[in-house]
């Protein structure tokens, strides 16, 4: 049984939720494994559509808990490297899921939180939000987190704020694009979750988890492989099950059978 993570399901809407209210949701090694196994455990759910990263408490994730970034201190190069390398593995289970993500940003987010959201598809927050990438205040660096923010929010942006571990507001987090909507109240944080969700239910789900893989392999391949590779997914995509469905649904003037 997860002690720092759990997951509850409503309406094709997985919500998978860090509980350490009273650590500001900061993860350790074992919260690190949780989250892993919990989204792996909502991603391969056919009823689920939207996974939800959120958080419990006042802070949506503050980074590195204090008793593990102790325990670090006295790692090995070797321990190090593993313990580094299980953050890797996690934020990448979080960007490869083949459903929606959507981090729901209600508190504060700090250090490795930060790439929480970076490696999710979209994130909401609330305006009162602050995001700080603190980590050189520590005498290290955001590396781990490093990739999945430049895929993000561009190499420009990630200077200004890892170079100087300066807190940013969610006004600042919208206009780089680490996040793609900005509320007022807790409430418009699943208002706006509830109407993305209802826009994917409309979609066919292979398409939607092809799509994902088509756009995160464009942005690492030169422009000829980018097209040469798009040109074959598409014609996997139309001739298959789910694609020959949506085209015939579209060309008789009907729902396809995923949004009856």
């Amino acid at each position: 049984m997860p002690e720092f993570v759990h997951h509850a399901i409503y309406k094709g809407i997985a919500t998978v939720s860090l509980n350490r209210p009273d650590l500001h949701n900061a993860f350790n090694d074992a919260m690190i494994a949780e989250l892993a196994a919990e989204v792996r455990t909502v991603q391969a759910d056919a009823n689920v559509r939207v996974v939800v990263l959120a958080g419990e408490g006042r802070s949506f994730c503050a980074g590195a808990d204090l008793a593990w970034m102790q325990r670090m201190v006295n790692y090995t190069q070797a321990e190090n490297v593993a313990d580094a390398q299980a953050l890797a593995d996690m934020l990448r289970v979080i960007r490869d899921c083949p459903k929606p993500t959507i981090a729901r940003v209600h508190g504060p987010v700090y250090g490795g939180g930060v790439g929480l959201v970076a490696a999710c598809d979209m994130a909401v927050a609330l305006k009162k939000v602050t995001f700080c990438l603190s980590e050189v205040k520590l005498g290290i660096a955001p590396a781990v987190i490093a990739p999945f923010l430049a895929e993000r929010i561009g190499a420009g942006p990630l200077r200004r704020w890892a170079l100087t571990a300066e807190a940013f507001e969610a006004a600042t987090a919208l206009r780089m694009g680490l996040i793609h909507e900005v509320v007022d109240q807790p409430e418009e944080l699943d208002a706006w979750i509830r109407e993305i969700a209802e826009a994917v239910r409309k979609t066919g789900p292979n398409a939607v988890s092809a799509c994902k893989r088509i756009l995160h392999e464009v942005a690492h391949q030169s422009f000829d492989d980018a097209v040469a590779g798009c040109v074959q997914r598409i014609a996997e995509l139309r001739t298959g099950k789910e694609g020959q469905e949506g085209l015939k649904a579209f060309l008789e003037k009907r729902k396809p059978k995923w949004a009856e």
